[in-house]
């Protein structure tokens, strides 16, 4: 019986399990009084989630640390003046597709992605670099570029040569690499739904600290489980000490409470061990142990077998898990296996209808089921051609491992986003087309990955990863839409292109102090000369929080007083759902005809009113004929 608490609520504690759904890295174990180990707030990890700078004054606590993890927490935090681009010439089914693919760096792309997608993907598979004293490619500094960085940091000479590698006698051997994956796996952590769950594969070299970054970032209460793949079928004898035949897969969930892992199929074999050697009209059936070794006060009675023998009780130390007016009952409804000739021990029949619901998932997963390097590498040099062995991937996954992961954690139907932001050479992308195609599933994906360079002189043509995975996907598209055009005819395998550049606006909207006088008349446009219309609009989308993948109509709308030849250019995002124009000389006529389809948000480029008065008065003209519309100025 719950006892009555007699006392106020704690509302210490309360306010500090909020902050932990917040903030989950400011929770802490510290010493109260007593000396007794308790949940307290980290302050100063607080104020750092704050500020937007880096601020001192370390404290003894139980803590992961290392040295650049203000840093690291300020490049999380730190706002950046950058865009995505869309990229038609490079994309597939550009105007249909619901599939993302995201060209730069991932700590760009996913700042870029928090408004629009905040809470909104079930699931996140990062494949990250592991460390093993190669050099990051990742360098989080938004003032410059990477060059610019390692040379001001003395990384690299005048001349360009790399002077500091990330070599285990580097002490930031461990440092460099929690620097780079923390401030990702904290923001992705945003992206995730309360009921989303992140697998992230590792090696042995990291994976002590990525359970402790994870721990921080996601709450330790949050750890759902480490997956030990089994990722050769051979033994290598050529290694020094022990042949490395597994990876890891640490999982988490956003909230362990929220989320429920989907049952696999039942395998072939699995099935194989039902029969129905009696006919049962009720199937299939298997048979279990009617004794167990738990104390039960019911459960020793002796037992008279239907051919007459007596069985004086359950094997001994043992009880029977029924009672014997249960054990009746169960026998009446044909559920008693007691041999063919009637007078074995009784057990308890237990059919293949009961369990078709599938299996738990496990944490040990063989190749054989899911997959080995060599199968992943067999699978990309299938849809993708190198000049050689070297500069084929080290660590390539096999889709059908990604097919796992997205068969425990997402719906087929229910159009859930799985996001990739170590992308590489496209095997999630491929995975999610691969599991749409088997199960007509419609999950969508965004894909991010850096324009790495990737040797050079490929026979494909492609000199970047990027450029791998993008031919990848359009051959992969090709294959199952024509494997699956019956029986998955609506299977999306387009993907939309887009890379991460610089703001669209010119940089005197960023920093006015900096222009001269003498300038302003230079700068009467706040938008860059080289950005397109499309460009603006997907600034827009991304400003605004609104889904990268709707739909858009490009409308040429003539009106009377209309000022443009041919007419203006209209987009219209999802029908209704957001109208921009950015085309001058906008006049009333054209605000008026465009507030008569009561857009729920409209948008105009800031210089784009052919007069003082019309921008005056665009507002009123949208509060008289659509006030419940959104109006905003590029």
């Amino acid at each position: 019986m719950t006892k009555l608490k007699c006392h106020t609520p704690d509302l210490t504690a309360e306010n500090i399990q909020k902050l932990a759904a917040l903030f989950p890295n400011c929770v802490v174990e510290a010493k109260d009084a007593n000396g007794t180990l308790s949940k307290a707030i980290d302050f100063d990890q607080l104020r750092q989630e704050l500020s937007t700078s880096v601020v001192e004054g370390p404290r003894e606590r139980y803590h992961l640390d290392w040295p650049g993890k203000r840093e690291a927490l300020l490049a999380a935090n730190a706002p950046i003046a950058k865009t995505l681009r869309p990229c038609r010439e490079e994309s597939v089914n550009f105007d249909t597709t619901k599939n993302l693919f995201i060209e730069g760096d991932n700590l760009d792309a996913l700042k870029l992605l928090q408004e629009t997608y905040l809470g909104k993907v079930k699931l996140i598979y990062i494949d990250p670099p592991y460390n093993t004293g190669n050099d990051f490619i990742y360098e989080d500094d938004f003032a410059e570029d990477i060059g610019e960085y390692l040379h001001r940091s003395n990384q690299k000479d005048a001349l360009g040569n790399r002077m500091v590698s990330n070599t285990e006698a580097n002490g930031r051997f461990h440092s460099d690499w929690l620097t780079m994956i923390f401030p990702r796996l904290k923001l992705a952590r945003n992206l995730l739904r309360d009921d989303g769950v992140i697998f992230v594969s590792i090696a042995d070299h990291e994976i002590h600290n990525l359970r402790a970054v994870m721990n921080e970032i996601f709450g330790s209460a949050n750890f759902i489980a480490t997956i030990i793949w089994q990722k050769v079928f051979a033994p290598k004898n050529s290694a020094r000490h022990f042949s490395e035949d597994h990876d890891y897969i640490v999982v988490f969930a956003k909230d362990a409470d929220n989320w429920k892992p989907r049952m696999l199929p039942r395998t072939a074999e699995m099935d194989a061990r039902y029969s129905n050697p009696d006919n049962d009209p009720r199937g299939p059936w298997t048979s279990g142990d009617l004794s167990a070794r738990n104390y039960y006060a019911q459960g020793l009675y002796p037992v008279t077998c239907p051919s007459g023998r007596l069985i004086d009780g359950p094997p001994p130390g043992t009880y029977w898990r029924v009672s014997s007016k249960k054990l009746k009952e169960l026998d009446q409804e044909k559920r008693i296996w007691w041999g063919s000739d009637r007078g074995n021990v009784p057990r308890l029949k237990r059919f293949l209808t009961d369990v078709k619901g599938g299996r738990v998932p496990q944490t040990l997963w063989f190749n054989e089921d899911v997959g080995h390097t060599q199968e992943a590498k067999k699978e990309l040099l299938a849809v993708a051609h190198f000049p050689d062995a070297d500069f084929m991937f080290d660590t390539p996954k096999p889709t059908r491992l990604i097919r796992r992961m997205i068969q425990i954690a997402t719906e087929p139907d229910q159009s859930d986003l799985v996001l990739d932001f170590f992308g590489g050479s496209g095997t999630t992308m491929h995975a999610i087309f691969s599991q749409n195609a088997e199960d007509a599933g419609n999950r969508r994906g965004i894909f991010i990955q850096l324009p790495e360079r990737f040797g050079t002189d490929l026979t494909s043509g492609s000199k970047t990863i990027a450029g791998i995975a993008k031919e990848r996907l359009q051959r992969v598209g090709q294959k199952l839409t024509s494997e699956n055009a019956f029986t998955a005819p609506n299977l999306d395998i387009g993907f939309r292109v887009f890379k991460v550049d610089s703001s669209n606006m010119s940089e005197v909207y960023y920093a006015p102090d900096s222009v001269k006088q003498s300038d302003l008349i230079t700068h009467t446009d706040n938008i860059k000369k080289d950005r397109t219309p499309e460009d603006l609009l997907f600034q827009v989308l991304v400003d605004w929080g609104v889904d990268l993948a709707l739909p858009i109509e490009r409308v040429s709308m003539k009106v009377e007083g209309g000022r443009m030849k041919g007419g203006y250019t209209v987009f219209f995002v999802d029908r209704n759902a957001l109208m921009a124009c950015f085309d001058p000389d906008i006049t009333e006529e054209l605000v008026k005809e465009l507030a008569k389809r009561k857009p729920l948000r409209a948008v105009f480029r800031d210089s784009s009113y052919g007069s003082d008065s019309v921008k005056i008065n665009v507002e009123q003209i949208f509060k008289l004929l659509s006030p419940s519309t959104e109006i905003r100025s590029l």
